[in-house]
């Protein structure tokens, strides 16, 4: 793919070429820039890159009838090697992960608490003991979601967490 040719046009997915700028570059510097990569010159990979835009909206993100911009930079500027709709879809997939991750450390380990384990292999024991309850809890969230008809996301976690918290602690919970 010739970056340069489609640095003015719409990509076959629906995604264009754009020219980020380092924060300090002033107008004149802008120009210069963008005139060389049209042209298909170097320029100085310090002061600008070329990335790849893709814009799509979200729905049911706050109001059901309303809809969401966003605007996804990518490095990958090939539309082939990785299309728009793909872009998209493991950009949202990531956010479920960096969800699961905050719920790990902040929910249920507690913000700022660290691993109380000494020995290696005490500490693999520990996280182990973290993904197997995180793994219970959203399996707990799971099954209530689905006997209520409800979507799994629109389950707080937090409050989950605190829920169980507050079972396995109470004595009546647990016949002797």
């Amino acid at each position: 793919m010739n970056i340069h040719k489609n640095l003015d046009k719409l990509l076959a997915d629906g995604s264009y070429l754009t020219v980020l700028y380092a924060s300090r570059t002033r107008q004149p510097e802008r120009d210069r820039i963008l005139a060389a990569a049209r042209a298909g010159h170097d320029f100085d990979q310090q002061r600008a890159r070329i990335a790849r835009v893709v814009e799509y909206e979200v729905t049911n993100r706050g109001e059901p009838d309303q809809t969401e911009p966003i605007r996804l930079l990518s490095t990958i500027l090939d539309p082939v090697q990785a299309p728009a709709h793909t872009l998209a879809a493991a950009y949202h997939e990531r956010w479920e992960h960096e969800t699961g991750n905050g719920q790990l450390k902040t929910h249920l380990r507690g913000p700022g608490r660290i691993l109380r384990s000494r020995s290696p292999d005490m500490v693999i024991q520990e996280i182990y003991g973290y993904l197997l309850t995180h793994h219970a809890i959203s399996a707990l969230i799971c099954r209530a979601a689905t006997e209520a008809d409800i979507d799994p996301d629109q389950v707080k976690f937090l409050r989950t967490v605190r829920i169980v918290r507050r079972r396995i602690t109470d004595p009546a919970a647990f016949s002797p």
